[in-house]
């Protein structure tokens, strides 16, 4: 297993993966020394990080591994569907997964999520709008919802 370090505009994040594809990233709350040299097999999602960060990537193309029960992952498959910029519930995910009863499940899935940003739990919200839950903080959470849908100034004229 690989691991690398890289600074984000959330804090230092820990990337994790190897050949068979990635493993996690998560952002951490403590500061840790930035990985110098990147190994190969993170070089991309690295890439594609910085990308979105930038603002020049809405999806990502890499090959994933996260670790977790089969449950788990539906969920973290279903969260691959959430478009960039939109948000779904609890409860309306819970329903695209077949099973309204299962929110507290599914809640509990997403925020067992290791792959921070690439397979977007930051998209779910409370059914009244509000935002519940996120593993890497709600500031976090605020941070990348306004980040896929920035305000854009209207003209006046």
């Amino acid at each position: 297993m690989k691991t690398a370090f890289i600074q984000t505009p959330l804090g230092v994040a820990k990337i994790e993966g190897d050949e068979s594809g990635l493993h996690s990233i998560s952002v951490l709350d403590t500061d840790e020394a930035l990985t110098e040299v990147i190994p190969e097999v993170l070089e991309d999602s690295i890439y594609q990080l910085q990308e979105y960060f930038n603002g020049q990537r809405e999806n990502f193309t890499l090959e994933l591994n996260p670790q977790g029960t089969d449950f788990q992952k539906r969920v973290w498959k279903a969260l691959l569907d959430i478009p960039y910029g939109k948000t779904t519930s609890y409860l309306e995910l819970s329903k695209t997964l077949g099973d309204v009863k299962a929110i507290r499940a599914v809640a509990a899935a997403n925020g067992k999520n290791p792959l921070w940003i690439v397979v977007p739990c930051h998209r779910v919200i409370g059914s009244d709008g509000s935002l519940t839950g996120y593993a890497g903080g709600l500031h976090r959470k605020k941070w990348l919802i306004d980040h896929e849908n920035p305000v854009k100034q209207q003209s006046l004229f």
